[in-house]
């Protein structure tokens, strides 16, 4: 028989509504695993038993006409994301006892779409990495190679849904921060368009590059979570583009986005690095795959050059800024610190030079691309890497710089606020997951997530699992 976990969130809020679970029930299941594997993998820094027991109950005594489309689903807030009421972190030290008093937009959003959170996920400290290490929770594990880091910063997102902790999580994208720990862990990460998920209450920040998004084991969950979070919302900076008629999940139920003119490249945007064979091939398959179900793919330039790196740099270093108290400094990690002392270096005219460099820039490299309705590209140039790796050069400028060459196509998209996914088609020669980046026309998410669907049924690796999937808790877990 199927274990719980073997349910995608759909099924899940599907079996609730037909009375055969309770949300009850699949809380118990899920905080058992946590409880099990949760530190395993470095999924959480702070579990909310009690609060998702008392969410479940009152949701399973609400009228039916009183509930959401996930009614009754479990699923994990990042540490990045504030949520009243729960230590949020921020994935920092400097933050550990931080209890914020209101709730992001997004966190309202998904309560009252009916989700239960399990807690608070790790995540890098103050966003700022690709690796989620930090100093207050156990770091974020790939799920298929403990060893490995699950990435970052939604790494401790991607971890709890790749080992059965939750079925779907919510992250958030600044330069690939929710596609980069899919690809590692063998999963969907959705990016939408900018506008598509409201920021607040904290309003404008990060020059519109980072967004919420969604780690999945299914392109459709996504999808669903997406039509979650996708609420209008007064006072956003961005004008939302149109929601496609019947939803984001309708969309990505056709798994059919009609013939598509695809463009495919290779060569790694913003520094010159080896590309693992690895992620090639599991380019040319997708592409293949495409190809034999009748969308036209070709071989483009890569929109970005590495020759740009200075501009994103500066940007990135500008972006650390986020307010600490001066005595809560000493407490940063050097990474964090390193990059605060570069921003603070930044003057107010040299920021809006570099931003209006690096747009009309990317303008120009994306003119030529205007006819394709999708980018096809890896995720990464090297599909894992062990905990630890990107720390062990000793400085955290080496550090820096190994981040920009583990993940040098992500951040592209941010800028223009594309939609963009990473879909899980291929392997390592040792099993371990590689995945592939599609990337669509501002304020074209259905049609990206249609593609999305089709090629995950092409590749067809939606069943597959790390071995702890498997795994049960023990019967000591928590003393019983």
């Amino acid at each position: 028989m199927a274990d719980l976990h073997d349910l995608t969130a759909l099924d899940q809020a599907a079996a609730i509504a037909r009375g055969e679970l309770t949300s009850a029930e699949l809380v118990e299941h899920y905080l058992a695993r946590v409880a099990a594997f949760g530190d395993t993998v470095g999924a959480f820094v702070t579990v909310t038993a009690d609060r998702a027991r008392a969410e479940a109950a009152a949701l399973d005594a609400a009228p039916t006409d009183a509930r959401g489309p996930l009614h009754g689903v479990p699923t994990a807030i990042k540490d990045l994301t504030m949520t009243a009421g729960v230590r949020t972190t921020f994935g920092s030290a400097a933050f550990a006892d931080y209890v914020p008093p209101v709730d992001a937009d997004v966190v309202g959003y998904l309560r009252a779409a009916g989700t239960v959170s399990l807690g608070k996920t790790t995540t890098s400290e103050l966003g700022a990495s690709c690796h989620a290490e930090s100093l207050v929770a156990p770091p974020a594990r790939n799920p298929w190679a403990l060893g490995n880091t699950a990435g970052g910063s939604s790494g401790g997102a991607a971890a709890a849904v790749a080992a059965g902790l939750v079925a779907v999580a919510q992250g958030s994208d600044g330069g690939g921060s929710v596609r980069i720990p899919a690809a590692i862990c063998g999963l969907v990460g959705y990016k939408p368009s900018r506008g598509v998920v409201s920021g607040g209450p904290l309003g404008f920040a990060g020059f519109g590059l980072p967004t919420h998004g969604a780690l999945a084991r299914t392109v459709t969950d996504a999808a669903a979570f997406l039509d979650a979070m996708a609420v209008p919302t007064v006072g956003e900076p961005y004008l939302a583009p149109p929601a496609p008629g019947g939803g984001y999940l309708g969309a990505a139920r056709t798994a059919a986005p009609g013939p598509l003119r695809i463009g495919r490249f290779t060569a790694p945007m913003l520094v010159d690095t080896p590309v693992d064979p690895a992620c090639v091939a599991a380019v040319d398959a997708a592409a293949a795959a495409l190809s034999d179900a009748g969308h036209h793919v070709e071989d483009v330039a890569a929109p970005l050059t590495p020759d740009m790196w200075p501009l994103f740099e500066t940007i990135w270093y500008v972006l650390s800024l986020a307010p600490v108290p001066p005595e809560k400094e000493p407490a940063l990690l050097p990474l964090t610190r390193y990059l605060r002392a570069r921003g603070g270096t930044v003057s107010a005219s040299q920021l809006m030079g570099v931003l209006a460099q690096l747009q009309t820039r990317v303008r120009q490299g994306l003119a030529p691309l205007a006819g394709y309705d999708v980018l096809l590209s890896p995720v990464l140039a090297v599909p894992q890497a062990e905990i630890g790796w990107f720390t062990s050069a000793g400085e955290p400028a080496d550090d820096f710089d190994r981040q920009r060459r583990f993940s040098p196509y992500c951040a592209i998209f941010n800028v223009t606020g594309q939609p963009s996914v990473t879909v899980p088609t291929g392997a390592t020669t040792d099993g371990l997951p590689v995945g592939v980046l599609l990337s669509g026309r501002y304020g074209d998410d259905a049609r990206l997530l249609a593609a999305a669907a089709q090629l995950e049924r092409l590749a067809g690796r939606v069943d597959r699992h790390p071995a702890i999937w498997t795994d049960a808790p023990s019967a000591t877990v928590n003393g019983v």
